[in-house]
């Protein structure tokens, strides 16, 4: 029998960990504290692999220890092998419960704080082993946030993406959850008191409160009929970058903001804020589920997109009435 063969039954995991201990720290001492226990035992478990090996495996010295080119060698294989290990324990961890691990998801802040949180929040008391990272993108207007930036799915390790807009050709799997629809609205104390907008021509005799994270020139965009389109200048009252402050600033009687219908029906059910211009509205533009199809068979992945899919199209605040 040769002497690996030999060894290879008689070493154990401990003194792999001790050596990896004593090579990371550079001393006997700091490697004992490291794994809470004496020195004595230490040294004693790196002397009992020199003998077993017959092979200087440390330089010792007054400033510490190093490893010799035996011990650096020793030291790649026992790396190795507790990187096969670990990679062992997380195959049994999949085995065990498919749902474990983490699952990224690219979204922009909107959907993230609008929707997609709260769906994480529900998963994660099912699925208590699921650990959930949205990747946001960043957006300096309302508009770029319905246009949506390009998230590159595989250099940035997205298992799955929500996408706002038409969607190009690619290899990605894609899944429409519905319609996201811009209304204007205000609260019924502001209409009464300054009237209704009739079109959207009189905005310009309203006060408005828009979303950016730059404030400056402001447009609002309508459909002026079947086939154009219309861009309404404004000179806003309030600039805020938080849907959410604006509108509350909305319901308070600030004036008229224009939001994705969904950030504001739970406030037109209640009567705190009404709907105006429904007429003049633009198209709703469609909202997508996107996957790289190797992710896709992920179960992980599989109970993210299932459950977003439903909760999207069973939630009257995401679905779409004109």
């Amino acid at each position: 029998m040769q002497l690996s063969d030999r060894v290879g039954r008689r070493i154990k995991l401990h003194d792999l960990h001790v050596l990896m201990a004593v090579a990371q720290t550079g001393s006997m001492s700091k490697a004992a504290a490291l794994l809470n226990t004496g020195q004595p035992a230490i040294s004693r478990s790196i002397a009992e692999l020199e003998h077993m090996l017959g092979i200087r495996l440390f330089e010792r010295s007054r400033q510490g220890v190093t490893a010799t080119k035996y011990g650096r060698a020793l030291l790649d294989g026992g790396t190795r092998v507790f990187d096969d290990l670990r990679q062992a324990f997380r195959s049994i961890e999949y085995l065990a419960d498919p749902t474990a691990g983490e699952i990224r998801i690219g979204a922009n802040p909107f959907l993230a704080a609008g929707f997609v949180s709260a769906t994480i929040d529900r998963l994660s008391r099912q699925y208590p082993r699921m650990v959930f990272r949205v990747v946001p993108g960043n957006i300096a207007t309302l508009h770029r946030a319905l246009v949506d930036r390009s998230v590159d799915m595989i250099e940035e390790d997205i298992h799955l993406a929500l996408r706002i807009g038409h969607l190009p050709d690619s290899d990605l799997v894609a899944r429409k959850l519905g319609d996201i629809q811009m209304i204007v609205c205000a609260s019924p104390f502001y209409l009464e008191r300054r009237g209704v907008p009739q079109t959207p021509a009189e905005l310009s005799a309203h006060d408005c409160l828009a979303f950016s994270e730059i404030p400056g020139a402001a447009e609002w965009r309508f459909r002026q009929n079947a086939k154009s389109k219309w861009k309404i200048p404004i000179s806003p009252r309030l600039w805020a970058n938080s849907l959410d402050a604006l509108v509350v600033a909305a319901k308070e009687g600030s004036g008229l903001v224009r939001v994705p219908s969904w950030q504001v029906m739970d406030e037109i059910n209640a009567g705190n804020l009404r709907r105006v211009l429904q007429g003049y509205e633009p198209p709703a533009t469609p909202l997508h589920l996107l996957s790289q199809p190797s992710r896709l068979a992920s179960p992980k992945t599989r109970v993210f997109a299932d459950y977003l899919t439903a909760q999207w199209q069973s939630n009257e605040r995401f679905t779409t009435r004109r």
